[in-house]
């Protein structure tokens, strides 16, 4: 919980609405690339982006819908789209509604993580981008080299705060 001491400082403005799993995410961030800029996107029901920075205080981010919640949110708040399953890689150009719907979330997704890397690169340009979470798999051959994908970073944020935390016993 919010009580729970952390390897790393917290200067969000609301430590106690900040998501444990975004802070173990970070924590696993700053324990890979210490004292470094880290931004760290979560593909899972949320998207969501995480900044620490080189003196090893979490800063913030931003959160988005996720990737089966822009597929539900279509089919919920229309009258006629309907629910299809996430694919990988849809074409550009769909040609009929699903292939509109793949291409639309996809790409949609994609280029938000494009802006979203652009745009902390642009502030921080020695900055190291790491891409986790249960949807990392749709995106992590379309993004560049310089990302790294690693799909237990929560576990081992957490492992860290366990390992930090047994000290004071």
């Amino acid at each position: 919980d919010s009580s729970t001491k952390l390897p790393i400082k917290i200067s969000y403005e609301t430590p106690k609405t900040l998501g444990n799993d975004r802070k173990a995410l970070v924590v696993g961030a700053n324990q890979l690339f210490p004292n470094q800029d880290v931004l760290v996107i979560d593909l899972g029901s949320c998207i969501t982006f995480d900044f620490i920075n080189s003196e090893n205080t979490y800063v913030g981010g931003s959160i988005s819908p996720g990737i089966k919640m822009r597929y539900k949110s279509l089919n919920q708040y229309t009258s006629k789209l309907p629910m299809i399953d996430v694919t990988h890689s849809p074409d550009l150009i769909g040609i009929n509604t699903y292939d509109c719907i793949h291409s639309g979330v996809h790409n949609g997704v994609l280029g938000e993580i494009n802006y979203q890397i652009q745009s902390y690169s642009n502030i921080y340009p020695k900055i190291k981008i790491i891409i986790t979470g249960g949807d990392f798999n749709l995106f992590d051959m379309e993004l560049k080299n310089s990302i790294f994908a690693d799909p237990n970073l929560l576990m081992k944020g957490l492992n860290k705060i366990l390992d930090y935390n047994e000290s004071y016993f």
